[in-house]
């Protein structure tokens, strides 16, 4: 997938990631980007994240060529496993520091999704893996697709059991 494409943005975390996502929220708004934010819609202590992350991984799910996420909770670990237990996803978790790991996440694994630990970065460190995420292709190396289209098959042979 190219990010060019984009036709959306999904967004989703529970309240650890809640002000993280607020701050993207807004500066994308301003993008040229359609923003869909899943919730929380409050800052409320007590929500779950299942029930906010699994909406914006259907979305990528339902639409993986045009549309992605980016999802937010305390660590991103658990917001990440759970939307990558949905068919067409791919989610990465980024922690800050060295922004290659997202553009090796986007060039080898075509990543349509990218988790934050919000406990662990800053609102300025979660911006630049964004656009280092938005401006990394894809490669389109048979090795890498053949391997995504592996991971696919996996996902579906699963669902079928």
């Amino acid at each position: 997938m190219s990010f060019d494409t984009i036709k959306s943005i999904h967004l989703a975390s529970d309240h650890a990631g809640f002000s993280h996502k607020e701050a993207v929220r807004i500066w994308l708004e301003d993008s040229i980007y359609n923003v869909i934010d899943h919730g929380d819609k409050e800052n409320q202590p007590d929500d779950d994240f299942p029930d906010f992350i699994s909406k914006a991984a259907k979305a990528v799910s339902d639409s993986p060529r045009d549309t992605v996420a980016i999802i937010f909770g305390g660590s991103g670990q658990g917001e990440a496993m759970l939307a990558n237990r949905f068919p067409n996803v791919r989610a990465a978790v980024y922690y800050g520091g060295d922004r290659e790991i997202v553009a090796l996440a986007r060039e080898h694994n075509d990543a349509n999704i990218l988790s934050f630990g919000a406990r662990f970065v800053t609102i300025e460190e979660v911006k630049s893996g964004i656009l280092t995420w938005l401006s990394t292709p894809a490669l389109s190396d048979e090795k890498y697709q053949r391997r995504n289209q592996k991971i696919e098959a996996i996902t579906k042979q699963i669902y079928k059991a």
